[in-house]
């Protein structure tokens, strides 16, 4: 009897292990999505349920445990870049594409968080940026030789732009639902060819929008 007993332990406790990470990763997409990406741990863990112990024992990092919440998500990022690079209008995919990613950051502070600030990446987030970079970056070029977009603009001017306009998203969907498609249709005006006049300053690098990003993170 006893043995039997001790054989059915490990898969009990391997069951409430589950449960735990479960309720964690619950607890935190729900305060990243309230409060944003630096909530505290401590509270995390309380609205979980569980000890500190167990939620740096489960994710000994907040990079390891933004992995977890935003994993599902951001791999439907990427498969909503991967359907744009095949759409034949570049212009008119990049904006569906862009479209689709502030519809998930709308109700959600960390989503947008994740878009806007360089924060240190786990591998999943450092693999979604450099996709997020190529996509952006092929349509913007394809659309040039289409004749779309003023052949001026580089892929980090539209990074920049977008993540000017992305921090604002929630408090527009909260203030008027829907109103950032406005904005956002706008800011896609500024880059056909018909707009006319040169640009009063060169474009930002990529290393210098990471470090844009970051800034703004830090005092955001």
């Amino acid at each position: 009897m006893s043995s039997g007993s001790s054989e059915q332990r490990p898969p009990a406790l391997r069951a409430d292990a589950r449960r735990n990470r479960e309720a964690l990763v619950a607890a935190a997409r729900e305060l990243f999505a309230e409060q944003g990406l630096e909530v505290p741990l401590d509270e995390i863990a309380r609205r979980a349920g569980v000890g500190n112990a167990t939620l740096y024992r489960r994710f000994p990092t907040r990079e390891a445990l933004i992995e977890a919440v935003f994993g599902e998500s951001l791999g439907r990022s990427m498969a909503a870049g991967e359907q744009a690079r095949r759409g034949e209008d570049a212009f008119a995919s990049l904006v569906a594409y862009m479209e689709r990613i502030f519809e998930g950051l709308a109700a959600d502070r960390g989503a947008i968080e994740l878009m806007t600030t360089a924060i240190p990446a786990g591998p999943t987030l450092a693999e979604l940026r450099e996709h997020n970079h190529e996509t952006v970056g092929r349509l913007v070029r394809r659309a040039q030789e289409q004749g779309t977009m003023r052949p001026e603009v580089v892929t980090e001017d539209l990074l920049f732009a977008l993540a000017a306009l992305g921090r604002y998203v929630p408090a527009a969907a909260t203030a008027a639902p829907g109103s950032w498609r406005r904005y956002l249709a706008l800011l896609f005006d500024g880059f056909r060819p018909q707009v006319s006049g040169p640009l009063p300053a060169p474009p930002l690098t990529l290393d210098q929008l990471n470090t844009t990003l970051t800034d703004a993170g830090r005092t955001g």
